[in-house]
């Protein structure tokens, strides 16, 4: 397992390229967000009867939408390089989406715990490193967006994600997932 970088001394900045690759990260964790609650709606959102899942579901993905933007603005503003996985990232996300929608809503539920639980660790690191760096403005929002998440996690879980049949694998599926797309998308 490989070591998070190490924050710099209190008073020096971050080094850019680390700094980058914390942009290009997020920014395609919440690109894949966002895809995960499309694929996730196309079945939902089709079901009168679940009217419900669907509105929550609609509710997280304009929160994921939002950070998106502001991922979109600091890709612009700070030039750095979006990931070359994108359109994986896209297909990725869909098709986690619709499997989790298609096992029920206690897996769509069991999706976004195992995600947020991942995100909310990697929001918290990056957060103690920008805030080391001097970065106050990331600092701020990335909070921001890791308590969003953190929200998910529990409307998930209140929601019944951990009673998703085969919670316990599937849990540690998408989050390894997780993990691995990060782990790409920081060079790639």
């Amino acid at each position: 397992m490989s070591r998070a970088p190490r924050p710099p001394l209190p008073g020096r900045k971050a080094d850019a390229n680390r700094i980058a690759e914390m942009i290009r990260v997020d920014h395609a964790g919440e690109y894949g967000a966002v895809a995960i609650y499309e694929g996730q709606l196309a079945v939902f959102g089709k079901i009168p009867s679940k009217v419900r899942i669907a509105n929550q579901l609609r509710h997280m993905a304009e929160d994921e939408q939002a950070h998106l933007d502001a991922f979109d603005g600091f890709i612009r503003r700070r030039g750095v390089r979006p990931t070359a996985l994108m359109p994986v990232w896209k297909i990725a996300g869909r098709t986690l989406g619709v499997a989790t929608a298609l096992m029920g809503e206690k897996a769509a539920h069991a999706c976004t715990e195992a995600v947020e639980t991942v995100i909310e660790g990697h929001y918290t690191g990056q957060i103690g490193e920008l805030e080391a760096a001097g970065e106050d403005e990331l600092a701020t929002r990335f909070t921001q967006f890791r308590d969003e998440e953190v929200a998910h996690k529990a409307l998930a879980v209140d929601e019944g994600a951990k009673e998703a049949f085969g919670y316990p694998l599937l849990s540690k599926l998408i989050e390894a997932g997780c993990r691995t797309a990060i782990g790409i998308t920081t060079k790639i």
